[in-house]
């Protein structure tokens, strides 16, 4: 074993050996959407007197967390999102309303003395606002006298004397004892009776309670002591609400509810057992099949996709990432691009040692790596491009795919060119393995490329047609576009989503039928199918305003029609929010293709640049108009998939355009090393040299094994998602089906014969039968490296 090989054992060893102590030490944080709960989204908002500074949303952020607590909720989380943006977890907690209710109250708590009733003249020199009381009765109240800050606790508690008759008991601070006293004196100074002896506690400009001060205190003599009661005709519930209000205090400004999700314990779990399995049967369909290509290296691959596994979860806890359902499904996904690195090896070995660069197994191997470390680090270059675009614009479950996918990529790599690596050079060097070249799956090109290779298909000889075929592929996605539309999402358009699951299955139309006669036209429903545990049958309602009350009709109406309906979801998001989620779902887009256009012309050429680009708008368009023909909601786990596709499609044209660059320098992979096989692929007979559209014809056909064996693994995982993913993942699983499928089309027959005609259009390069040319034309026609020297 050579040195580098043994240092890459030893940090093989070290890494393996640090995964397996956090994943045996530390537990996952799970989001609302796999652990049960509800999530809350606040915005500060303006004041007549303060601005929502994010200073004062941190000030808001402390007086919610006091709030929170008193909720008696396990393990709560509240962070600043942006400058005035507040999220708070709730785990275990399904009445969204209750939370909202108490989160969202400004609790503006003042003491004021009433000075008369509206038709008491007596009081009306005095002025003052009119309100009505806890009784509904109008009155008159005086000025402040008395704020929420110089309370110091606020407890619920019940009359011991009649054993019922929930009151809040409060106590005062220093000066809020002296204060007390002087409005409740002054308030004794009129008769029993009188309204204005009564001093009222106003919430929020509402009158809570306004007692009458006790007939034995006197004139100018107030109650000491620093305690009173707000007494009046209260629950438990609102006792308890009302002193947890109090006691955290009044929010420096308002916030408002601009978002909020609620899913059930039941749909949690029911996610995380079915990711498992289609993770479980995913990575044993494609290490079946990685093996069955790639014999005794597939074995290992398989291996180190285990390793894969437990290094992305270990990362996974050792950045306290959050663990949400699209964020497991991008874990799972991440699978197929770890296929995507060893197959590229591989199919580089092969034709180091079929082609005699390679002497040797290990030599062939060694050099595999090496050739393709340029590739496999610019496609997933690309697919971090996108993982890094949903992280910064999106936010909740669809962020937590892209920090899910981001170290899924990683991790890929790291198990892909180091545990690999060395599970492939131990193997190689064994005489046993030596002595029988064809267990390793080196010894051939493979079936597929040898087919090809004898036949030669000049594929960019149709290139145009290709070309025209897409067209027309991308006219009929714009005619789903024009004629059908997209269904956005309530992330999208504003609005309320409630999905309730029943014991017997609900016809839509019945539905739709029964809450227009409740009074609910306006409500959209949909049949969401079987669930998956227990029998029970889901249906979403989806309004663009839909109120407590309204929630209470649309429950009873589905009591009445599919028995037991159950909430097990229950998603809110604003207007201004959708507006907002448009817009970063666009510039998201636009942004994702110019940075993979600028990496691209960076990497290797502007004209491969833009071909990946029109591949990868090619793509996007296709794809968003096949969720229009088909009716399928387009939301924020769609653009997850959407950023994805373009990620992991350009992985294709990369391959392609490494290949072709090696080519168009007149050199096959290992030429460096003086061989003169290699010649042969960038030379046609008697050693004139190849056209450029020759040389992308010859690199889409050594790719197409990769492409296909890559295609394979990655669909294998997707496949496992789609029927075992139950709706909450479907849907992402169709559009990546359909993405990764139109993705490979296009790498090999629209971004190359894209880059044939803009070479040809710019370079002249590209026409049928060009000869040689001047070296020094050559040199500054042929596709460059960073300035490499042709």
């Amino acid at each position: 074993m050579t040195r580098a090989n043994r240092v890459r054992a030893v940090i093989a060893l070290a890494v393996m050996a640090l995964a397996a102590v956090l994943a045996m030490t530390q537990q996952p944080r799970l989001g609302i959407d796999l652990r049960g709960g509800t999530q809350i989204v606040l915005e500060s908002r303006d004041s007549a007197t303060a601005k929502a500074t994010p200073t004062r949303t941190d000030d808001t952020m402390e007086v919610l967390r006091r709030r929170v607590d008193a909720l008696g909720v396990a393990e709560p989380g509240l962070v600043r999102s942006g400058d005035n943006r507040i999220i708070v977890e709730l785990p275990g907690l399904q009445d969204a309303e209750e939370a909202t209710e108490v989160l969202g109250r400004t609790a503006q708590l003042t003491f004021r003395p009433v000075t008369g009733a509206p038709r008491d003249e007596s009081s009306a020199a005095g002025g003052g606002d009119t309100p009505t009381d806890e009784s509904g009765r109008p009155v008159r109240l005086g000025g402040t006298a008395m704020t929420g800050d110089e309370v110091k606790s606020a407890e619920a508690a019940v009359d011991p004397q009649r054993g019922s008759g929930w009151f809040v008991d409060l106590g005062f601070r220093d000066k809020g004892k002296e204060r007390w006293a002087d409005l409740t004196g002054k308030a004794a100074c009129h008769p029993a009776g009188d309204p204005q002896r009564r001093v009222a506690i106003v919430l929020d400009k509402k009158v809570i309670s306004s007692p009458q001060v006790d007939p034995s205190v006197s004139c100018g003599h107030g109650i000491a002591g620093g305690n009173t009661q707000i007494t009046g005709d209260f629950s438990e519930a609102e006792a308890k609400e009302l002193a947890t209000l109090v006691e955290g205090g009044a929010l420096p400004v308002p916030v408002e509810v601009i978002e909020h999700h609620t899913v059930g314990p039941t749909l949690g779990a029911e996610a995380i057992e079915a990711s498992a399995w289609a993770a479980a049967i995913g990575v044993l369909l494609t290490s079946g099949f990685i093996v069955c290509v790639y014999r005794l290296l597939g074995a290992l691959t398989a291996v180190g996709l285990l390793c894969y596994g437990l290094i992305a979860y270990s990362a996974l806890l050792a950045f306290g990432a959050t663990l949400t359902l699209p964020g497991l499904a991008g874990f799972v996904l991440a699978i197929g691009m770890a296929v995507d690195a060893n197959v590229l090896v591989f199919e580089r070995a092969r034709e180091e040692y079929a082609y005699g660069r390679g002497k040797s197994l290990r030599t062939a191997s060694a050099k595999g790596f090496r050739g393709a470390f340029g590739a496999i680090v610019d496609s997933n270059v690309t697919t971090l491009l996108a993982a890094l675009l949903l992280f910064t614009l999106a936010s909740g479950p669809v962020r937590g795919f892209g920090v899910t996918l981001s170290i899924g990529v990683l991790a890929s790599m790291v198990s892909a060119l180091v545990v690999t690596r060395v599970l492939v050079d131990f193997a190689v060097e064994r005489r046993t393995v030596r002595a029988r070249p064809r267990i390793t799956g080196l010894a051939d090109l493979g079936r597929v490329r040898t087919r090809l290779t004898k036949r030669n298909p000049d594929w960019m000889r149709h290139g145009r047609r290709l070309l025209a075929v897409s067209a027309a592929a991308v006219l009929l996605a714009v005619g789903g576009l024009a004629l059908r539309g997209l269904d956005f999402g309530v992330e999208f358009t504003g609005g309320r989503l409630v999905e309730y699951s029943t014991s017997r299955a609900v016809d839509p139309e019945a539905a739709r039928t029964a809450l227009a006669d409740a009074g609910l036209p306006e409500t959209v429903v949909q049949s969401s199918g079987s669930g998956s545990g227990g029998g029970g049958h889901e249906i979403t309602i989806r309004s663009e305003q839909l109120t407590a009350g309204q929630e209470d009709t649309v429950r009873s109406t589905l009591d009445g029609l599919g028995g037991d309906a159950e909430k097990v979801r229950d998603e809110l998001f604003g207007p201004s929010l959708g507006d907002e989620l448009r817009r970063h779902a666009l510039i998201a887009l636009g942004i994702a293709l110019s940075a993979q256009l600028l990496y691209l012309a960076f990497r290797f050429r502007w004209t491969f640049g833009a071909s990946a680009v029109l591949a990868l708008a090619h793509d996007a368009v296709i794809l968003v108009g096949a969720f229009a023909w088909l009716g399928k909601p387009v939301d924020g786990v769609f653009l997850a998939a959407l950023l994805t596709v373009i990620g992991y499609s350009v992985n294709d044209s990369v391959v392609i355009f490494d290949r072709v660059r090696s080519e168009w320098q007149g050199q096959a992979p290992g030429a460096r090393e003086g061989q003169g096989q290699e010649q042969v692929l960038a030379r046609g007979d008697g050693g004139r040299r190849k056209s450029f559209r020759s040389v992308v014809n010859s690199a889409v056909v050594q790719t197409v094994p990769r492409t296909l064996n890559t295609g394979m693994g990655a669909l294998f995982i997707i496949a496992a998602l789609a029927v075992l993913g139950g709706d909450s993942l479907g849907d992402f699983a169709l559009a990546l089906l359909i993405g990764i499928a139109v993705g490979s089309y296009s790498s090999l027959f629209v971004g190359a014969p894209l880059a044939v005609e803009l070479e040809a259009r710019t370079h002249g390069s590209a026409r049928p039968g060009g000869g040689p040319k001047p070296a020094a034309a050559r040199a500054r026609r042929a596709p460059h490296d960073n300035g490499a020297r042709v």
